[in-house]
């Protein structure tokens, strides 16, 4: 049986970045981050298609795309190219992501409910076809199609939009997106509010009629979080009614009562 051929320097660089990338989303989100965002442009398509091929041949990645070992920069070095890192990766670290989407949710209805709100519905569970997590109302006028994200990490917030979630936004006026840090109880740390004009820049373009962008993920910047929650000029959430201050960032303007 022949050897597999040595990797060349672009594809060794192509499958770090995809081990990296995995870690936190599937191949088609990483592909399309690939293949959208300027800090990546330096590789080809073809070579980021080469770097998962190879991957896959050194089995470093499942057939799913999950990542099988963790791997610093160090060590993807000329003379050990081909030579497959000590494999760390666990079920249970995919387990605890998902955890904590749902403990994020769960968290967040039952802060909304405390708040004394007539109307809470956690839709998600029922279907995920709405494009948004949880519906709160006040009244007829004062309505809220929450989509939720959930984040242990204080430091930064990384979120994954899919279409389908961009696509109710841009027709829903009374959509948000809550950011939900969970706390080492699993209940509700903070929570800002992530700008919906934000959003709507920093998606992808489509680049023509043979593909679009199906899901991205976003690093979100100081100047589009605010503390609490709120859609439109209704405040469903102030900062005073949250149980922590601001994290993420300390350029945060928060939002008033209402």
């Amino acid at each position: 049986m022949s050897m597999p051929s040595p990797a060349t320097e672009a594809t060794r660089r192509a499958a770090l970045r995809w081990l990296s990338e995995l870690r936190v989303a599937g191949v088609p989100r990483v592909r399309v981050l690939f293949a959208n965002h300027p800090r990546y442009a330096d590789l080809t398509p073809a070579q980021y298609a080469e770097g998962l091929a190879w991957l896959r041949r050194m089995g470093m990645v499942t057939a799913g795309g999950r990542p099988l070992v963790e791997v610093r920069d160090g060590e993807f070095r000329d003379d050990a190219a081909d030579v497959a890192p000590p494999v760390l990766w666990d079920q249970a670290i995919e387990d605890a992501k998902r955890a904590i989407g749902a403990a994020g949710e769960t968290a967040l209805l039952q802060l909304l409910r405390q708040s004394g709100l007539p109307h809470v519905r956690h839709v998600s569970a029922e279907s995920d076809a709405y494009g948004y997590d949880i519906e709160a109302a006040r009244s007829t006028s004062e309505r809220a199609h929450i989509e939720v994200k959930s984040t242990t990490d204080a430091t930064r917030l990384v979120v994954h939009l899919t279409r389908h979630e961009y696509e109710v936004m841009a027709a829903d006026t009374d959509w948000c997106l809550a950011a939900v840090l969970v706390g080492a109880d699993g209940g509700v740390a903070s929570v800002a509010t992530v700008d919906r004009r934000w959003l709507h820049s920093a998606v992808p373009a489509d680049q023509g009629r043979g593909g679009r962008w199906e899901s991205v993920r976003l690093t979100v910047p100081a100047r589009a979080l605010t503390p609490g929650l709120a859609t439109g000029a209704w405040v469903l959430l102030s900062d005073g009614m949250l149980p922590g201050g601001p994290v993420w960032t300390s350029q945060l303007s928060p939002l008033a009562s209402g």
